[in-house]
Formats: structure tokens, sequence, C-alpha cells
């Protein structure tokens, strides 16, 4: 155990105040249910976004990505579209605005707006979104549950506390020990404050965060000066063919049988199937989470897609620096840190925390141990605040007590908080790994929601009957797939899934009659969508002869295409500028460069069209 004094001490003080940030917060929290759940809509677009870029940045996801980046190298810039990241970019060009335009507190509410309050499928609709959104939820906080009592496993050995607990723990479940530690002062502080709290404990977070990154990667550059890092030909480079064509034979064997397991040897293919996958799931609009919370929470349309572009800004540059840092170190020192899990085998996963307790100095190890923690806490308590105002909102306040006073709205917020924090947990108990929960929530139950949630947008005739169908038949498909096919072949199976979830979703719609047409014009005509609207842009047309229809298709792809590029800018700027890449750095900073300043001209400037 490398845990200096001021190193634990850095980390219990972080602890203590974000028990003093959700006091802090409680009576503002109590004012309201909106207060609560999103902060009253008074938060400016840049803190809501630095809060968004601060709970992307968890545990979790930093110790995959780190995994990533030593098999894969520059390659692995292509791997998170599995989520995919690009869908922060359809969010800044346009979805942003046409889902906080809405004016609901969750994306069940939201559902109103578009299928309105009554009509064949209505309840039903209202329902599986619910459904989908606890389900997502749940299957967050146990990823992210994991992933930290793995992290806290490196620093604080069973062998090292063991003799201060009043019972035994077996070695499989240390991890998930420590990982309920963590989780009572991530439910406290959320569950307190609300939306408020939560904020200000990313935005304190991410300033820790972004001092450790940085002083990690410039202690990269420096170990790395006068050396050559030991890796496979077409590490340095981000682009590939029909099969990956990197072999570790001789250098490091076991990441051979990692790459293997992965699934992404053919990266060819993989690349199709994620980026096929990716623009339908980009197009779908944000999931029931914390993102589509912090969007809902902004203060007009214009400053959501602003919040949803500053999330890019903010996360990448800082935390791939902190990615390619501990890369490099791991790559000069691996034969000094011991990787094998409990069963002898080795776990690429542990490089994070094995980097971090063997080859940075005191003082650092408590600074990125706090921002890491303060990590998986942002993103477990905005998880949390995103289940809870579907619970309390969508079931509690539409279904048992619409007239709830708001003393009794709160108390039931932290009741169902403390139930989520139950059930989330209870979950990681039954999580393999990372990256089995990683790949069932991104390949699995996200491929079923996809359909139903691209036609809500683009298609007058898809009606609440056609959603229910199409959630329930992915969502259940999910659940089943998950069962019988391998984790990393989930991903392969998407355009099954994605068929018949859509075939559930045509039919579904069939079956039923058209959404009031009045329902439709004020959705229409208020959110101002692109796609298949053509008889409700004449209804409109014609109580309106002025309305001006979106015509922004080209324009918005136009911007959508830029801005990927930029965000891959972005992602491989500081890994170029660590590994002293200078043509490949300069090439990547006037690419950046150009961009930005045609996307001021083309996004920016253009924020209140449509």
């Amino acid at each position: 155990m490398k845990l200096s004094l001021l190193d634990a001490s850095i980390i219990i003080v972080y602890l203590i105040s974000t028990i003093f940030i959700g006091l802090w917060y409680r009576k503002k929290a109590l004012q309201n249910k909106d207060s609560y759940m999103l902060g009253g809509r008074t938060l400016p677009w840049y803190k809501l976004g630095l809060s968004d870029a601060s709970d992307m940045f968890d545990i979790s996801g930093t110790m995959w990505m780190v995994s990533l980046c030593f098999a894969y190298g520059m390659k692995s810039i292509w791997i998170p579209w599995l989520w995919p990241v690009f869908n922060q970019i359809f969010l800044m060009m346009y979805l942003s605005r046409w889902l906080r335009r809405s004016n609901a507190s969750t994306g069940a509410e939201w559902l109103e707006t578009r299928f309105g309050k009554t009509g064949k499928g209505v309840g039903n609709s209202h329902k599986v979104v619910i459904a989908f959104a606890l389900l997502s939820c749940l299957g967050y906080l146990a990823y992210g549950f994991i992933g930290l009592g793995k992290f806290i496993e490196i620093f604080v050995p069973w062998d090292a506390v063991k003799a201060y607990v009043p019972f035994n723990v077996t070695p499989q479940y240390v991890p998930h020990f420590y990982g309920i530690i963590f989780t009572l002062f991530a439910m406290f502080y959320s569950i307190l404050g609300g939306m408020h709290s939560i904020v200000l404990g990313d935005i304190i977070k991410y300033c820790i965060m972004t001092v450790a990154c940085i002083w990690v990667a410039i202690i990269a550059v420096t170990r790395l000066h006068g050396h050559q890092l030991n890796v496979p030909d077409g590490w340095y480079s981000p682009f590939f063919g029909w099969k990956l064509g990197m072999s570790w034979t001789g250098i490091i064997s076991d990441v051979n049988q990692k790459i293997k397991s992965d699934g992404y040897s053919l990266f060819g293919i993989f690349f199709m199937m994620i980026t096929f996958k990716g623009i339908f799931a980009a197009l779908a609009g944000p999931a029931p989470n914390y993102d589509m919370q912090k969007i809902l929470s902004t203060r007009s349309p214009e400053e959501a897609s602003k919040m949803s572009g500053f999330v890019n800004v903010m996360l990448l540059p800082i935390r791939y620096s902190l990615i390619i840092g501990l890369t490099v170190l791991a790559l000069l020192y691996y034969n000094q840190m011991n990787l094998k899990d409990a069963n002898g085998t080795v776990d690429f996963e542990r490089i994070l925390p094995a980097v971090i307790n063997n080859f940075l100095p005191v003082g650092l190890v408590g600074l990125i141990l706090t921002g890491l923690l303060g990590a998986f806490m942002g993103t477990f308590s905005g998880t949390l605040n995103a289940a809870q105002a579907y619970i309390v909102n969508d079931i509690y306040l539409k279904y048992f007590n619409p007239e709830a006073s708001t003393k009794k709205i709160i108390s039931m917020n932290y009741m169902v908080g403390i139930v989520v924090v139950i059930v989330g947990v209870a979950l990681g108990f039954f999580a393999k790994d990372v990256n089995a929960v990683l790949l069932w929530i991104v390949s699995a139950l996200y491929g079923g929601y996809v359909a139903s949630n691209v036609l809500k947008w683009h298609w007058w005739r898809f009606n609440a009957n056609g959603f229910f169908w199409g959630m329930l038949t992915g969502i259940v498909t999910a659940l089943v797939f998950s069962k019988l096919i391998d984790d990393a072949q989930l991903l392969y199976w998407f355009p099954v899934l994605f068929g018949l979830s859509l075939a559930g979703s045509i039919i579904g719609t069939y079956s039923a009659p058209p959404t009031d047409m009045a329902v439709l014009k004020s959705f229409y005509s208020n959110v101002r969508p692109w796609g298949f609207w053509g008889p409700v842009d004449d209804a409109v047309m014609a109580d309106d002869p002025n309305f001006q229809r979106n015509k922004n298709f080209k324009l918005n792809m136009f911007n959508v295409v830029l801005g990927t590029i930029a965000q891959l800018c972005f992602t491989i700027l500081p890994m170029y500028l660590i590994l002293m890449q200078k043509m490949a750095l300069a090439i990547t900073v006037g690419i950046l460069a150009v961009i930005c300043a045609i996307l001021k001209k083309t996004w920016w400037n253009k924020l209140s069209d449509y």
C-alpha cells in the first residue's frame, strides 16, 4: 500500500467536502421539484457542460481506455465510438436544441409533447421508456461500482484492513466491499443536495483532475525523453485496414490474447459496425440518463447546444493527456507491474491503478486518486439523479400522488435514491468485469433503444403504439441476446437487434391511428425538426402561412461531419503532444483551427436558426 499521509489527507478532505456540499445545497434543493432535479433551470451552460464532461470522466471508462491505448495505440481512439462518443456532436449541432424546446423534466415527460396524453399506446410508451431509463441507469451504477472496487483494491490491499473489519470478505468480493464504502459518500451528497450539489461537486472534481492529468503528462514526457517505446508496428498510427495488423508476439504476448478476446482483430469490419450503429444511435438523441438531465436543465435551447459542444472541448484533451501519460509509463515499466488478478490471469484494466501505485510521486497520487474517486462519485450521482427523476416524476407523481406537496416529493426522492443505490450495488455483485457491463449497455441495451428513438424525431406517422412495441421488442431482444451471445459478439448482432426493433416500431405504428393532429402540430411548430413531416407541415402552414420549416438538414449534417473530425483532433492532439510526434501534431492543430473557423460561421452564429 503506497498511500502516504499526504495522499490520504487529500482524499479525506475531498470526501468531507462532498458532505458539506450536500448540506450546503440541501435548503436550495428543498425549494421545489425543478430545483432538486434540474437546478431550477438557472445554471449557466458552461457550468452544466463542465459538470457533464466531469461525469463522463469516470473511473471504469478511464481504466478501460488506458487498457485500450496500451494494446491498440493510436487506433484506440476509434473504439469509444461504441458508445458512440460522437453522439455529443449530433447533440451539439441540433438535437440538444430540439430536446430542450420541450421544457420537459425527463425523457418520459417529453413523450407527452410528441404523442399527447391520451390515445392507444400512450400509457405503454410512457412505461417502456421508464423501464429503459431505469435499466440503463442501474447498468451504469453497476458499471461504475465494479470499476471503483477494482481500482481501490490496488491501493488498499485487503490484508491491510481486514484486521479492522469485524467480518470476513472473500477475495472475489473485496472490490465490492470497497465500492460500497465510497458509494455511501456519493449517495449522501447527491440525494441531499440534488442537481445544484452535483454540479458544484463535478466542477471541483474537474479542477482537481485537470491539475493531476497535466502533472501525469509532464512526468510521461520527462520519462520518455531519450527512450523508445517497445511497441509493435502500427501502434503509432490511427489508420487501419481490414485487419488490425498488429502483433505483440515477442514483446508482450498476453496482449495478443486481449485483442482476440476483445473481438477487434478484424478492425475494418469492427469499425464499419460501430459506425453503422453509432450513426443511428446518435440520430436517436440522448438516452434517458444524466446527459439528458443536464440538457433539460439548461436555461434555453441555444444554451443546450453550447453545453453539448463545451463537453467535447473540456473532456477530451484533459482525459487523453491522462490516458496516454499512464500508457507511456506502463509501457516503459511493464515488467515492474503485477497485472494478474486473484485467478492468475493478466487483467489489463489494472494498468491504471498499477501505474499510479508504483510510478507517481507523493501528492500526485493523492490528487489523481481524489480526482478519479470524484469521477466515480460524479458519474454515480448524476446517474442516480436521473433514476430518481424518472421514478418520482414519471411514476409517483403521475400515477400515485399527483398533488403531492414539495416536502413529500423531496422525501420520496430521498427514499427512492436509497433504494436505487441498493439495487445498483446488488447488480454490481453479478457483473463479471467492467468490459462485460459496458458491452451489454452499449451493444445490447442501447441497440434496442435506437429504432424507436430515431423515428420519433423524423417521421410524423410514428405514434405512441409504435414507440412502445419498438422499444419493447428491442429491450426484450437485448436481454435475450445478453444471455445467449458472448459479450464480445454482441456488437455484430446489432443489425438483427435493430431490424427486429424497427419491425416492431412499424408494425405497432400501423396497428393504431396516427397521433392527434393538434399534438403533432404543436410538437412540429415548437421543436421544428426536419424529416418526413409533410402532412403536419401542410397543416401548420395552413394555420400560419408565415411559418418557416426547418431546411437545415444539409447544414446540420455538414456540421456533424466537421464536428466529428474536430472531436477526433481533440482526442489525438494530447497523444501526439506527449509522444512528441511533431509533424502529426502540427497537422492536427491546423485541421482543428480550420474547422473551428468554419463552425463559428456555420454553427455558433446560427444557433437561433431552428
